[in-house]
């Protein structure tokens, strides 16, 4: 790619989402803004956010508890302002998605609900290297059944050139467990490596064993487009901090496919999951909500909610993810050609080369091993380029569509090209 910057330069010019960069608050390195790649682990603030908290602060000082109930964003109903908007951005029906607590504790819920085990079937099913909350999750489920890793947890383990899985594993992972397969938990992309996976194809393999299937997508809301009503999932679980740039820590994501929403599962209980019409009779008998909103606990935390409300906006008024995937797969694209045709002597990409098997993130290996990656990533911290470290040795680096430019791609590289020669 010899006119790397011309390139660049064009197709930022074209960009159709080129406007959204500037409702974001890009943070300084310097006198000049910082190269950010680390949207896969929180996204930038979208300027928007600060008004739709200062709305609600607004509200409570004014109206105290009678913010409850006054006007279109009463704070009683304030958690269904996201409903729609949020299952556009999954792929799901309104009443199959909710706004609540953060992700761990909704996977929780969700396993109290769809794990019930039986000594015939005891087992779960996730990828060897899974995000060490969801192991610690699973575990813990199993524990509190009477069960133990060592005989009822099963990890997939990679079996590709580069730590990836391939389909056919999985496959014949969920066909070897067979009748003793509870409860399939899978990534929509793996935090590790980059992977993406056919939710469909995971969804349909464990069914026919006749297990549940379930997913943790914290790198793929936001990042891919998913279909989760039409994949059939069973449940799943997401965050908002990452790609969806809705604050640290903010308010999770969870789907409960609508053959659920009234079948009575066991749950973990709270008052806001009661149904709203008798919740104030304060009857001690559990009525649920229809749909996800059923397995709601307590209040919606509202200003947790708030810089949500302004970040589907965003996501909304960008074409949703058909228009940010068009530009996340040239964006990407452009990363990987200019490391391999440039770097492929300092730099190994571990994620899969083919679109359809990735998000926006890229994992690269420096040659050298470990001491010579954290080398690397500490000159580009240096330089204002932030991407982030993942032991034992990988720097991941995650163009967002919302507010990276192909131009903040190949400074990377330029970068990488500097070090390299120093």
């Amino acid at each position: 790619m010899t006119n790397a910057r011309t390139h660049a330069l064009a197709m930022d010019a074209a960009d159709p989402l080129r406007p959204f960069r500037n409702e974001f608050l890009i943070p300084k390195h310097g006198d000049r803004e910082q190269t950010y790649f680390v949207g896969n682990s929180l996204g930038l603030q979208p300027r928007g956010a600060r008004a739709q908290v200062l709305e609600v602060l607004d509200k409570w000082a004014n109206e105290a508890v009678e913010g409850h109930f006054n006007g279109q964003t009463a704070w009683m109903t304030y958690h269904a302002l996201v409903r729609e908007p949020l299952a556009r951005l999954v792929g799901a029906q309104p009443g199959e998605v909710v706004a609540m607590n953060t992700l761990t504790v909704n996977l929780h819920l969700m396993l109290a609900s769809f794990y019930r085990p039986t000594p015939q079937r005891p087992a779960i099913l996730i990828e060897a290297g899974a995000f060490p909350s969801d192991r610690h999750a699973v575990e813990s489920q199993l524990r509190l059944h009477g069960l133990g890793p060592a005989t009822d947890l099963v990890e997939v383990e990679p079996d590709e050139a580069d730590g990836t899985i391939s389909m056919a594993a999985i496959e014949r992972a969920i066909a070897e467990q067979g009748p003793r397969l509870a409860l399939v938990l899978w990534p929509g992309i793996q935090y590790r490596t980059g992977q993406a996976f056919d939710l469909a194809e995971i969804a349909r393999l464990a069914h026919a064993q006749g297990a549940i299937a379930g997913f943790d997508l914290a790198h793929a809301v936001g990042n891919l487009p998913l279909a989760l009503h039409d994949a059939d999932a069973d449940f799943a679980v997401w965050c908002h901090y990452k790609y969806v740039n809705a604050g640290p820590g903010a308010v999770a994501g969870c789907f409960v496919h609508e053959r659920h929403g009234q079948a009575g599962l066991p749950r973990m209980a709270g008052w806001w999951g009661h149904e709203a019409a008798t919740r104030f009779r304060m009857a001690p008998e559990f009525v649920p909500a229809a749909g996800a909103e059923g397995w709601q606990l307590s209040n919606p935390p509202i200003l947790a909610l708030a810089p949500l409300r302004a970040s589907l906006d965003q996501f909304d008024r960008a074409g949703g993810m058909t228009a940010l995937r068009a530009k996340s797969e040239k964006l990407t694209g452009f990363l990987d050609a200019l490391i391999r045709e440039r770097l492929s002597g300092t730099l190994q990409v571990i994620t899969p080369a083919e679109p359809a098997r990735r998000g926006a993130q890229l994992s690269l290996r420096v040659a050298g091993g470990r001491e010579r990656g954290r080398e690397l990533f500490e000159y580009l911290q240096q330089t204002g380029i932030l991407g982030d470290w993942r032991e034992p040795d990988v720097i991941r680096i995650s163009p967002a569509p919302l507010y990276n430019r192909f131009g903040d791609v190949l400074r990377f590289v330029e970068e990488v090209e500097h070090w390299r020669g120093v």
